[in-house]
C-alpha cells in the first residue's frame, strides 16, 4: 500500500468503528480478518493511525467545531494530518486526490478547513481542561473527586499507548525462558516489575509472530490484571469461582496457580465469551476448569451452591475508565445518560450475590478496572455494612509481595503511579462457622 491507500483504509476503519456498537479492538479484529491481503506493516500503519485518532478524539472535535464542520471521521482524519503531523494543504490534497485506493478528492470546503488549521497545533490555550486531557464530562468530576490535585497528571498518563504484557503460563513455561525465546525473535523484553509471571515487551510486535502465544506458554495480560488474580491467592485442590470470568484471563491465571489441582468454575452470562475462554483453556493445557452459563447474577445455581467455594473473584462490570489508555474508544461509549449509578447498583447486586457462594472461612476477591471511588472503595463499604460477616483482609496480608499504594487494605493501581492499565481490588473473608455448620456446608456442596 501507499500512503494514500492507508488513509483510505483508515478512514474506512474509522467510519466502521464509529458505525458500530462495538469495541474498537473487536471492530479492528473483524476488520483484518475480513482484509487477510493487508501485510504486517501497513496493519501496523493502519492501526497507529486509527489509535491516533481515537486518542485524539474530543480536542479534533473541538477543532471542527471551532471552525464550524462537523465532527466526522473524515474531517477527522483531516484535522489530525494538519494539527497532528503538520502536513500542508497542498501535501493533503495531493494524498485526496480521488484516484484508485485513494480518498475522494478535497472539496472546496475542505480545503478552505485546511488552510484555517495549518500552523496550529492539536492542543489549544482555549480548550477546556476535560477536552486538552479527553475527559468525557460524566466522568471529570468523579475522577477529580477521586485524585484532586493529580488529576491532569492521571488523565495525562491514561493518554498514553498502553505497553504489550504477556503472562507466563507456569504449567508450560518459566518466566526465564520465555524471556530468552522473546529475545531470539528479536524483541526487547523484560521481567514486570510487580507481577511474577510477568513479562513486558517494550514494542509492538506482530501477535501472528509469537509462537509462545499460540503454543499457551503466554498469554495476553495487563500486568494489573495479573495482580487481581494473584489476590485471589487459590491453593491446589480448592474449589474458586470466577463469578464474572469474560474471556476467561483471570481464570487461566487463577488455575495455573492451583497447578492443575481443584476445581475452577468460570462463569459468564454471554455464552460467545465462555467459548472463547473455553479454547484458551485448551490451549493452556488447564484442565481443572468448568465453564458455567448464568442466566444473571440470580441464577438457580448460585443458590444450588451457596457456601460451596473456598475462593469466589467478582471482577465486575465497570466504567472501564481504568483501561482508557489501551481502549480509548471506551471514554466515549459510556454516556451521562447511562448513569454511574446504573453500573454501581449492577455491580452491588453482583457482589451480593456472589458472595452466597463463600464457604465460612473462604474468601471473596472484588475487583474492577475502574478508578472511580464510586464503584471501588465505595461499593465495598457499602457491601460490608449489608454484609457483617464478611472483614477486608488488609493488602499487606492478602498479598505481602504487592505494594501498589500507601494504602493497606485495597490494591489500587493507576497508569500514572504503576504503568498498569487502573485496577481495584479488595480481599473479604467471611467468619468461620461452628464446626456443625460447616460439616453441613461441604456436605451440600459436595
Amino acid at each position: 500500500m501507499n500512503l494514500a491507500s492507508r488513509l483510505q483504509a483508515t478512514l474506512e476503519l474509522l467510519h466502521e468503528v464509529d458505525s458500530v456498537a462495538r469495541p474498537a479492538d473487536a471492530v479492528v479484529s473483524a476488520w483484518f480478518r475480513a482484509r487477510r491481503h493487508v501485510g504486517d506493516a501497513d496493519r501496523g500503519a493502519i492501526l497507529e493511525l486509527l489509535y491516533a485518532l481515537l486518542r485524539h478524539h474530543a480536542r479534533l472535535g473541538w477543532w471542527l467545531g471551532r471552525h464550524g464542520r462537523a465532527d466526522v471521521a473524515r474531517n477527522r482524519l483531516l484535522a489530525w494530518l494538519t494539527l497532528g503531523e503538520g502536513r500542508t494543504p497542498e501535501q493533503i490534497g495531493r494524498l485526496f486526490n480521488g484516484a484508485k485506493f485513494a480518498p475522494a478528492a478535497l472539496t472546496d470546503q475542505e480545503h478552505a478547513l485546511l488552510v484555517k488549521l495549518q500552523g496550529g497545533t492539536i492542543d489549544h490555550a482555549g480548550m477546556p481542561e476535560e477536552v486538552r486531557l479527553e475527559c468525557p464530562l460524566w466522568a471529570a468530576g468523579p475522577l477529580r473527586r477521586r485524585f484532586e490535585g493529580a488529576f491532569a497528571g492521571e488523565m495525562a498518563a491514561l493518554l498514553k499507548p498502553a505497553p504489550l504484557d504477556l503472562r507466563v503460563n507456569p504449567v508450560k513455561a518459566t518466566r526465564e525462558a520465555m524471556l530468552g525465546a522473546l529475545r531470539d525473535l528479536g524483541l526487547a523484553a523484560q521481567a514486570s516489575a510487580m507481577a511474577p509471571h510477568g513479562i513486558r515487551v517494550d514494542e509492538r510486535p506482530s501477535l501472528a509472530g509469537l509462537p509462545m502465544l499460540r503454543s499457551g506458554e503466554v498469554e495476553i495480560q495487563d500486568e494489573g490484571s495479573q495482580l487481581v488474580a494473584m489476590l485471589v491467592d487459590a491453593r491446589p485442590g480448592e474449589r474458586v469461582v470466577d463469578f464474572c470470568a469474560g474471556a476467561g484471563g483471570k481464570t487461566l491465571a487463577i488455575a495455573a496457580q492451583m497447578n492443575n489441582k481443584g476445581h475452577v468454575v468460570a462463569c459468564e452470562v454471554m455464552e460467545g465469551r465462555l467459548k472463547r475462554g473455553a479454547e484458551r483453556f485448551r490451549r493452556a493445557g488447564l484442565h481443572n476448569i468448568e465453564t458455567r452459563l448464568l442466566s444473571g447474577e440470580t441464577d438457580k445455581w448460585i443458590k444450588r451452591h451457596k457456601g460451596g467455594f473456598d475462593r469466589v473473584l467478582v471482577d465486575a462490570p465497570c466504567s472501564g475508565t481504568g483501561t482508557w489508555r489501551r481502549n480509548p474508544d471506551a471514554r466515549w461509549r459510556a454516556t451521562e445518560e447511562e448513569g454511574l449509578g446504573n453500573v454501581v447498583a449492577l455491580q452491588a447486586r453482583i457482589l451480593a450475590s456472589a458472595a452466597r457462594l463463600v464457604k465460612p472461612g473462604g474468601r471473596l476477591v472484588y475487583a474492577t478496572c475502574s478508578l472511580l471511588l464510586e464503584e471501588n472503595e465505595e461499593q465495598v463499604a457499602a457491601f460490608l455494612t449489608a454484609h457483617p460477616a464478611f472483614r477486608v483482609v488488609p493488602l499487606r496480608e492478602a498479598a505481602p509481595g504487592v505494594t501498589s499504594s500507601a494504602h493497606a487494605d485495597y490494591l489500587s493501581l493507576t497508569p500514572a503511579r504503576h504503568d498498569t492499565d487502573g485496577f481495584f481490588a479488595a480481599v473479604m473473608q467471611r467468619e468461620a462457622a461452628p464446626a456443625a455448620e460447616q460439616a453441613s456446608i461441604k456436605g451440600r456442596a459436595e
